[in-house]
Protein backbone atom coordinates (compact mmCIF):
# COMPACT_ATOMS: atom_id res chain seq x y z
CA UNK A 1 0.00 0.00 0.00
CA UNK A 2 1.41 3.49 -0.95
CA UNK A 3 2.45 5.95 1.86
CA UNK A 4 -0.11 8.74 2.64
CA UNK A 5 0.92 12.02 1.36
CA UNK A 6 0.67 14.85 4.08
CA UNK A 7 -1.76 17.18 3.21
CA UNK A 8 -0.74 21.07 2.08
CA UNK A 9 -2.44 21.91 5.14
CA UNK A 10 0.49 20.60 7.26
CA UNK A 11 -1.60 18.61 9.09
CA UNK A 12 -0.88 15.15 10.12
CA UNK A 13 -2.30 12.68 7.49
CA UNK A 14 -6.07 10.76 9.07
CA UNK A 15 -6.10 7.17 9.38
CA UNK A 16 -3.92 4.77 10.63
CA UNK A 17 -0.11 5.07 10.69
CA UNK A 18 1.78 3.52 7.48
CA UNK A 19 4.88 2.30 9.33
CA UNK A 20 6.61 1.97 12.64
CA UNK A 21 9.77 4.34 12.99
CA UNK A 22 10.26 3.93 17.01
CA UNK A 23 13.46 2.06 15.75
CA UNK A 24 14.57 5.40 15.14
CA UNK A 25 14.74 6.60 18.60
CA UNK A 26 16.26 3.16 19.92
CA UNK A 27 19.39 3.70 17.61
CA UNK A 28 19.26 7.57 18.69
CA UNK A 29 19.70 6.09 22.50
CA UNK A 30 22.57 4.58 21.45
CA UNK A 31 23.84 7.42 19.62
CA UNK A 32 23.44 9.52 23.24
CA UNK A 33 25.00 7.27 25.31
CA UNK A 34 28.10 5.79 23.35
CA UNK A 35 29.08 9.40 22.21
CA UNK A 36 28.40 10.76 26.16
CA UNK A 37 30.06 8.62 27.67
CA UNK A 38 32.87 8.87 25.25
CA UNK A 39 34.96 11.72 26.91
CA UNK A 40 35.30 10.20 30.14
CA UNK A 41 36.63 6.63 27.89
CA UNK A 42 39.12 8.93 26.44
CA UNK A 43 40.22 10.03 30.03
CA UNK A 44 40.81 6.68 31.38
CA UNK A 45 43.62 6.22 28.61
CA UNK A 46 46.70 6.73 30.90
CA UNK A 47 49.33 8.99 29.02
CA UNK A 48 51.27 7.39 26.54
CA UNK A 49 49.41 3.92 27.08
CA UNK A 50 48.94 2.92 22.73
CA UNK A 51 46.98 -0.50 23.52
CA UNK A 52 44.81 0.93 25.43
CA UNK A 53 43.99 3.65 23.06
CA UNK A 54 43.66 1.49 20.28
CA UNK A 55 40.88 -0.38 21.83
CA UNK A 56 38.95 3.10 22.65
CA UNK A 57 39.72 4.23 19.21
CA UNK A 58 39.04 1.37 17.32
CA UNK A 59 35.73 2.03 19.60
CA UNK A 60 34.93 5.72 18.54
CA UNK A 61 35.96 4.74 14.83
CA UNK A 62 32.99 2.46 15.03
CA UNK A 63 30.55 4.51 16.50
CA UNK A 64 31.74 7.23 13.77
CA UNK A 65 31.13 4.83 11.27
CA UNK A 66 27.87 3.97 12.33
CA UNK A 67 26.82 7.75 12.84
CA UNK A 68 27.73 8.76 9.54
CA UNK A 69 26.06 5.90 8.02
CA UNK A 70 22.85 6.48 10.23
CA UNK A 71 22.51 9.91 8.40
CA UNK A 72 23.83 9.38 4.96
CA UNK A 73 20.83 6.59 4.22
CA UNK A 74 18.38 9.48 5.62
CA UNK A 75 19.92 12.14 3.42
CA UNK A 76 19.82 9.56 0.32
CA UNK A 77 16.69 8.33 0.73
CA UNK A 78 14.63 10.30 4.09
CA UNK A 79 14.43 14.08 3.02
CA UNK A 80 13.91 13.22 -0.57
CA UNK A 81 10.85 10.74 0.38
CA UNK A 82 9.82 13.67 2.70
CA UNK A 83 10.45 16.48 -0.27
CA UNK A 84 8.49 14.52 -2.46
CA UNK A 85 5.15 13.38 -0.12
CA UNK A 86 4.88 15.92 2.95
CA UNK A 87 5.85 19.07 1.27
CA UNK A 88 4.27 20.87 4.18
CA UNK A 89 7.50 19.76 5.89
CA UNK A 90 9.93 21.20 4.34
CA UNK A 91 11.18 23.79 6.57
CA UNK A 92 11.74 20.79 9.70
CA UNK A 93 13.63 18.95 6.82
CA UNK A 94 15.91 21.69 5.95
CA UNK A 95 16.41 21.61 9.13
CA UNK A 96 17.92 18.28 9.71
CA UNK A 97 19.62 18.80 6.39
CA UNK A 98 21.73 21.58 8.18
CA UNK A 99 22.30 19.84 11.42
CA UNK A 100 23.34 17.19 9.21
CA UNK A 101 25.88 19.41 7.86
CA UNK A 102 27.35 20.74 11.16
CA UNK A 103 27.83 16.49 12.89
CA UNK A 104 29.41 15.94 9.35
CA UNK A 105 32.03 19.04 10.14
CA UNK A 106 32.39 17.54 13.65
CA UNK A 107 32.55 13.93 12.81
CA UNK A 108 35.15 14.42 10.05
CA UNK A 109 37.40 16.43 12.82
CA UNK A 110 37.01 13.01 15.00
CA UNK A 111 38.05 11.10 12.10
CA UNK A 112 40.71 13.21 11.85
CA UNK A 113 42.20 12.97 15.28
CA UNK A 114 41.72 9.81 16.13
CA UNK A 115 44.85 8.26 14.22
CA UNK A 116 47.22 10.11 16.09
CA UNK A 117 45.73 9.17 19.49
CA UNK A 118 45.37 5.93 18.65
CA UNK A 119 49.27 5.27 17.97
CA UNK A 120 50.62 7.44 20.77
CA UNK A 121 48.18 7.24 23.40
CA UNK A 122 49.21 10.94 24.03
CA UNK A 123 47.03 13.42 26.04
CA UNK A 124 48.07 16.17 23.44
CA UNK A 125 46.69 14.18 20.96
CA UNK A 126 43.86 13.13 22.59
CA UNK A 127 43.27 17.23 23.15
CA UNK A 128 41.79 16.79 19.76
CA UNK A 129 39.69 13.96 19.51
CA UNK A 130 37.81 15.55 23.31
CA UNK A 131 37.69 18.82 21.64
CA UNK A 132 35.56 17.18 18.23
CA UNK A 133 33.47 14.67 20.71
CA UNK A 134 32.25 18.07 22.38
CA UNK A 135 31.37 18.91 19.15
CA UNK A 136 29.43 15.81 18.08
CA UNK A 137 27.72 15.26 21.53
CA UNK A 138 26.66 19.25 21.33
CA UNK A 139 24.98 18.68 17.82
CA UNK A 140 23.58 15.47 18.88
CA UNK A 141 21.46 17.46 21.85
CA UNK A 142 20.15 19.75 19.19
CA UNK A 143 19.92 17.66 16.35
CA UNK A 144 18.29 14.18 18.15
CA UNK A 145 15.07 15.69 19.98
CA UNK A 146 14.17 17.95 17.52
CA UNK A 147 14.29 14.63 14.82
CA UNK A 148 12.05 12.30 17.06
CA UNK A 149 9.39 15.79 17.77
CA UNK A 150 9.14 16.84 13.83
CA UNK A 151 10.41 14.16 11.62
CA UNK A 152 9.27 10.71 13.19
CA UNK A 153 5.94 11.48 13.37
CA UNK A 154 5.27 12.67 9.68
CA UNK A 155 7.51 9.24 8.62
CA UNK A 156 5.32 6.87 10.42
CA UNK A 157 2.53 8.44 8.05
CA UNK A 158 4.52 8.78 5.35
CA UNK A 159 6.51 6.29 4.49
CA UNK A 160 6.23 2.40 3.94
CA UNK A 161 7.23 -0.49 5.95
CA UNK A 162 9.76 -1.93 3.16
CA UNK A 163 11.44 1.60 3.51
CA UNK A 164 11.86 1.15 7.16
CA UNK A 165 13.40 -1.89 6.87
CA UNK A 166 15.85 -0.81 4.35
CA UNK A 167 17.13 2.23 6.96
CA UNK A 168 17.39 -0.76 9.46
CA UNK A 169 19.33 -3.23 6.78
CA UNK A 170 21.48 -0.13 5.87
CA UNK A 171 22.39 0.51 9.43
CA UNK A 172 23.57 -3.15 9.84
CA UNK A 173 25.48 -3.32 6.91
CA UNK A 174 27.55 -0.20 8.17
CA UNK A 175 29.09 -2.62 11.07
CA UNK A 176 32.53 -3.22 10.80
CA UNK A 177 33.59 -6.79 10.21
CA UNK A 178 34.35 -8.26 13.72
CA UNK A 179 31.75 -5.60 15.29
CA UNK A 180 28.86 -6.87 15.40
CA UNK A 181 28.52 -8.47 18.98
CA UNK A 182 30.20 -5.27 20.31
CA UNK A 183 27.84 -3.23 18.50
CA UNK A 184 24.67 -5.45 19.43
CA UNK A 185 25.86 -4.70 22.96
CA UNK A 186 25.69 -0.65 22.92
CA UNK A 187 22.14 -0.91 21.13
CA UNK A 188 20.61 -3.41 24.09
CA UNK A 189 22.79 -1.49 27.15
CA UNK A 190 21.21 1.77 25.69
CA UNK A 191 17.33 1.02 26.14
CA UNK A 192 15.62 1.89 29.09
CA UNK A 193 15.13 -1.81 29.88
CA UNK A 194 18.60 -3.06 29.22
CA UNK A 195 17.21 -4.43 25.69
CA UNK A 196 15.13 -7.52 26.87
CA UNK A 197 12.24 -5.95 24.77
CA UNK A 198 14.58 -5.08 22.30
CA UNK A 199 15.64 -8.87 21.63
CA UNK A 200 12.15 -10.19 22.00
CA UNK A 201 10.94 -7.41 19.09
CA UNK A 202 14.09 -7.72 16.84
CA UNK A 203 15.41 -11.57 17.52
CA UNK A 204 14.21 -14.43 16.60
CA UNK A 205 14.89 -17.38 19.46
CA UNK A 206 17.94 -18.55 17.96
CA UNK A 207 19.23 -15.36 17.60
CA UNK A 208 18.47 -14.50 21.06
CA UNK A 209 20.42 -17.63 22.25
CA UNK A 210 23.31 -16.63 20.20
CA UNK A 211 23.36 -13.62 22.04
CA UNK A 212 23.38 -15.43 25.59
CA UNK A 213 25.84 -17.84 24.55
CA UNK A 214 28.44 -15.59 22.29
CA UNK A 215 27.38 -11.92 22.12
CA UNK A 216 26.66 -11.23 25.84
CA UNK A 217 30.07 -12.47 27.05
CA UNK A 218 31.93 -11.25 23.87
CA UNK A 219 30.17 -7.53 24.57
CA UNK A 220 31.37 -7.77 28.49
CA UNK A 221 35.20 -8.21 27.30
CA UNK A 222 34.61 -5.31 24.97
CA UNK A 223 33.54 -3.10 27.90
CA UNK A 224 36.16 -4.16 30.18
CA UNK A 225 38.85 -3.62 27.51
CA UNK A 226 37.25 -0.20 27.21
CA UNK A 227 37.39 0.82 30.40
CA UNK A 228 41.24 -0.42 31.16
CA UNK A 229 39.93 -3.94 33.10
Amino acid sequence: MPATPLPPTGDSPDGPKTCDASGMAEIHRMFRRTFGEAPALVRLVSEGDAAHAEVVAAHLDTLSIGLHSHHDGEDERLWPALDERAPSCAAHVARMKEQHAVMLTHLVELDGALPAWRHSGSGADAAAVLAALDGINAALAVHLPDEEKNIVPVVERTLTPAEIDWFSEHGRKSVPKGQTWQALGEILASQPDGGDEWLRTHMPAPGRLAWRLFGRPAYRRHRAALEGL
